[in-house]
């Protein structure tokens, strides 16, 4: 299967580096293909949502799918429940769902529609964009 790819959304910072705003961009979700989620876990600072926008008329499922990079990985997937609307999901065990790429990969269930999008915080300093 080819996964289609989605970016994490970073902030942009303004001079005082007291706001930061994040211009989103989303992708629609075509349930065949799945998603990869590139550089995931690169903040390496738990801050990092996955926001996800059932469109449909029922409840529907997320697949977190096992990594490759560490050994926890053995634990497995784990399938949550998608309520109609938007979720916001935190992945708090981030070695567990880490591939040796850094990327994650996500699954849903037949008959989703909707879309997603992933947002995180810095870890540390950069440079201000202008």
């Amino acid at each position: 299967m080819t996964r289609d790819s989605i970016q994490v959304q970073y902030p942009v910072l303004e001079h005082s580096e007291s706001i930061a705003n994040i211009g989103i961009k989303k992708q629609a979700v075509t349930v065949a293909n799945g998603i990869t989620i590139q550089d995931a876990f690169s903040n390496k600072n738990n801050s990092m949502f996955i926001i996800i926008d059932n469109t449909g008329e029922a409840k529907s499922a997320l697949t977190v799918k096992a990594g490759t990079a560490y050994p926890n990985s053995m634990l497995g997937n784990i399938t949550i429940e998608l309520p109609v609307g938007v979720s916001a999901i935190q992945v708090q065990d981030l070695s567990r769902f880490e591939k040796s790429d850094g990327s994650i990969d996500l699954d849903f269930a037949t008959g989703f529609t909707g879309t997603i999008y992933a947002i995180a915080k810095w870890a540390g300093v950069r440079p201000v964009e202008e």
